[in-house]
């Protein structure tokens, strides 16, 4: 049994997910705003979040960036805007699927098995209906998790625990997926990644958008690096690499 905050307005709409879940055996919370989700998430423990882009107070997507700074609890944005563009913004900020309204339920209950499958693979565990899952397995887990010595690549050092880049000892901002993107591609130097490849690894399998995201990623990277973004070179056909 996971333990699922749906965090959508429509009051209706909310009661029939809570409704549809909690037939599948899952236990399940509701907030009607961003600021009442923010702080159910600070106290209570969740195995996955239903967001609604479109909220009072506090949208979507800035309780997404929120949630994102200290947790590592598996999002699932609904949302009515359609456009790409809205849907990479979206998975930008830290959400790991997206359903676009209107939506069926079906739709809906096989994204949010499909995040929680890849969640429990990743953590080494199954959520089985039912079974008790150990302490270690929660999603309710700060990002600062084990030490690990920074990677550092010529002026630019990347501290994998605190998740900060820095470049001649500035700080660059980076988002959530550009830091990602950075660490895996810095981690082998020479080493040429496919799009598809990049895709799986930062996005997850269940992203249905272009690849083209990954070209917009790193021309974010290398206008944020400066000239040392000129170390993240396109490889035609295939995708990218780092030298250096």
């Amino acid at each position: 049994m996971a333990t699922i905050l749906i965090v959508e307005d429509e009051v209706d709409l909310s009661h029939l997910i809570r409704a549809e879940l909690e037939a599948d055996g899952q236990k399940v919370v509701q907030a009607f705003d961003g600021v009442t989700a923010v702080q159910y998430v600070e106290k209570q423990s969740f195995d996955l979040i239903i967001l609604d882009w479109m909220l009072p107070d506090l949208d979507g997507l800035a309780v997404c960036r929120r949630i994102r700074e200290r947790y590592l609890i598996p999002i699932v944005m609904l949302t009515a805007r359609t456009a790409l563009v809205d849907r990479v913004l979206g998975l930008e900020v830290g959400a790991d699927d997206y359903v676009s309204k209107p939506f069926s339920m079906q739709e809906l209950r096989a994204r949010i098995s499909a995040v929680l499958r890849r969640v429990a693979f990743e953590r080494g565990t199954r959520l089985t209906p039912g079974a008790k899952q150990p302490d270690e397995a929660t999603s309710h887990v700060p990002l600062h998790l084990p030490t690990t010595p920074p990677l550092r690549r010529g002026s630019l050092c990347i501290c994998q625990d605190e998740r900060v880049v820095t470049l001649d000892n500035e700080i660059i901002d980076l988002t959530r997926k550009e830091y990602d993107l950075l660490l895996l591609l810095a981690s082998y130097p020479g080493r040429t990644f496919g799009r598809e490849f990049l895709i799986e690894q930062i996005w997850g399998n269940d992203y249905e958008g272009l690849d083209r995201v990954v070209d917009t990623q790193i021309k974010r990277l290398r206008k944020k690096l400066g000239p040392f973004g000129d170390k993240l070179v396109a490889v035609w056909g295939i995708g990218y690499r780092f030298v250096g």
